[in-house]
């Protein structure tokens, strides 16, 4: 399926649109995803789930009545930005609120949770139920740090059933909470998945192996084993499942053989068979199962077991009725088409003209930005490999997508008559970075982009009391929103480092672009020693093991841009005061001393 495309870059919007044209009866394109184009009842609970594209049929095959009100929809493998997620779900808002649902992601959870305030603070009630129902991803005493696989469909078909029965929102979360709860599942995979216009698949497995507790976004297992037979898949599946059983289990279970991308139906429906039999020698009833592809990973050879224990209530809306694009189940009355309107999410333009030193130092933000981009893009396919040996293998492409967003946005907005103010700049390319972007790196580079320039402002001058603040915006911007700390494997791990010798050596009495000099020095160094680490945060956490011995994708980004960023900063202000002590205090005068100043 990857060798069918255009450009590589587009094939996520390209296959979205070309599933919205066959479609048509059950979905309605919107900016950031698809809602129902038929009628949904006023005042019910809008379910809005999404994710990464490369899926399907989730997620945007689960939409439509008895299910999902609207599906965000990523890049490949990506999550989808904060605006994307925002605007579907004002789409799909009934009037009910809003319950958002998803896989726990780093990417996911920042981007949904950022949606979700906003949609709070315009008055629209929205709650989030995360997916946890990937057992080899945390033990159980951690079943808050699982990651979503298969079991999205469980927890999205309870849920989408009591909004369509008219339950309140109070009552669909307590239901999807109590689904994910009783969830259980886990993966198996033959070899791995490759992005549209790569020439290596994500990962492999060894041949006469299979890789043991895959994810869904090309993250290889944790473990490898030999091929087993079919008899011996289902015991190992069915075993281990039962060993993570939740409490009060009861006896009646949903089985789902869950097909991630080339095993073929007629595999699927030989293992089912032995599955039912062992779950009936473990004396539980099978009760409207699945077997299909249902979430899917691109053309990943491999296949999930999930498992839900029933109680009364939940087998009422698990057989609800529901029919989407993908997922079909009873008979439900046709709907009446409706006229889906956009999310308006448009940006405040700038209120006040740029001052001379701001509109400088604006297009100097967007020539920095310039080199960002250019850096990434020299290094974006080791970036990818190093990402895809614990990860899903997208950061390089997720870096690439996003910087180029960000810069035709930055000199869109510096090209505006009179200039731009480093905050609209900055501001400007931050939102293009999240929104194209998506990921964990889209939300933390976008929102520090955007805090940086908030910073710097439209100030009559600048000074290295201005740089010094726009390095510690950015920073706290990471760690705020993304909550790691040093020692977690993370881009912080560079970052901090960054930070702290920059501003040591603004104190010290050096210039900006020495400062810069010495701080991207700090963060390569720092980059590099993350290979002595153990991920603790994002997708490569259940995979610790392979990550040893090799650096965290993220810091190595933000070294290769620190340093990049510390060498353009410094052959192009070559002629400025060694001190920066000419500008600290000075405004703008008519000898240029406002354009220098702005430089420095």
């Amino acid at each position: 399926m990857t060798q069918i495309f255009d450009n590589p870059a587009d094939f996520a919007d390209e296959a979205l649109d070309g599933f919205v044209a066959a479609n048509r009866g059950y979905v309605a394109r919107v900016d950031g995803g698809v809602v129902r184009s038929t009628e949904m009842t006023a005042g019910q609970v809008a379910l809005v789930i999404g994710g990464g594209s490369g899926h399907y049929p989730a997620f945007a095959g689960l939409v439509g009545p008895g299910l999902a009100a609207g599906s965000a929809c990523g890049n490949m493998f990506a999550s989808p930005a904060a605006g994307q997620v925002y605007r579907v779900a004002k789409a799909a808002n009934a009037g009910g609120g809003v319950l958002l649902s998803y896989g726990n992601y780093a990417g996911d959870v920042l981007h949904f949770g950022q949606a979700q305030l906003r949609l709070n603070a315009e008055g629209i009630e929205t709650r989030t139920v995360l997916v946890t129902d990937d057992i080899a991803s945390a033990p159980l005493e951690q079943i808050e740090k699982r990651r979503g696989i298969a079991g999205d469909l469980t927890v999205f078909k309870v849920a989408g059933a009591a909004a369509e029965a008219g339950l309140d929102l109070d009552e669909v979360e307590r239901l999807a909470v109590k689904t994910n709860y009783r969830t259980r599942s886990l993966g198996v995979a033959f070899d791995g998945c490759t992005l549209p216009g790569a020439s290596e698949p994500l990962f492999t497995v060894p041949a006469g192996q299979m890789s043991l507790g895959l994810g869904i976004h090309g993250e290889p297992g944790i473990s490898e084993h030999p091929m087993p037979t079919a008899s011996e898949l289902a015991e190992l599946l069915v075993s281990r499942l039962l060993a993570d059983k939740p409490e009060d289990a009861g006896t009646r279970v949903v089985a789902i053989v869950n097909g991630l991308g080339t095993v073929k139906y007629d595999e699927l429906f030989l293992l089912f068979g032995k599955i039912e039999k062992l779950l009936d020698a473990a004396g539980l009833t099978v009760v409207e199962p699945e077997c299909g592809e249902l979430v899917t990973s691109l053309d990943m050879s491999g296949l999930s077991l999930t498992l839900l224990w029933l109680d009364d209530e939940l087998e009422q809306y698990w057989a609800a009725p529901a029919d989407t694009p993908a997922f079909r189940k009873g008979n439900l009355a046709p709907r009446a088409r409706r006229e889906v309107a956009a999310a308006d999410d448009a940006a405040a333009e700038e209120s006040e003209q740029a001052t001379t030193a701001a509109a400088v130092l604006g297009g100097q933000a967007a020539a920095v930005l310039g080199q960002v981009r250019d850096v990434v893009v020299e290094h974006e396919a080791e970036l990818g490999d190093l990402d895809a040996i614990a990860g899903d293998g997208d950061h390089g492409i997720g870096m690439r997508r996003g910087v180029d967003a960000a810069v035709a946005a930055a000199e869109q907005a510096a090209a505006t008559s009179g200039g731009a103010s480093p905050e609209r700049v900055l501001a400007a390319a931050g939102e293009a970075w999240s929104e194209r972007a998506g990921g964990t790196s889209g939300a933390l580079w976008g929102s520090a982009v955007i805090a940086a320039g908030h910073a710097l402002g439209n100030r009559n001058h600048y000074s290295r009391e201005d740089a010094a603040a726009a390095v510690s915006a950015f920073s706290n911007a990471i760690t705020e929103l993304g909550k790691a700390e040093p020692g977690d494997k993370t881009m912080v791990d560079a970052l901090l480092p960054f930070r702290d010798a920059f501003l040591n050596a603004l104190e010290e009495g050096n210039s900006v672009a020495g400062a810069l000099t010495e701080a991207a020095a700090a963060a390569t160094q720092a980059a590099d020693a993350t290979a002595e680490l153990r991920p603790l945060k994002g997708r490569a956490r259940p995979l610790a093991e392979k990550s040893l011995g090799h650096p965290d994708p993220g810091a190595v980004s933000f070294g290769l841009i620190a340093t990049r960023i510390s060498k353009y900063v410094e052959s192009t202000h070559s002629d400025a005061a060694p001190t920066d002590t000419a500008y600290t205090d000075a405004g703008p005068a008519d000898d240029g001393s406002a354009e220098q100043g702005a430089k420095a």
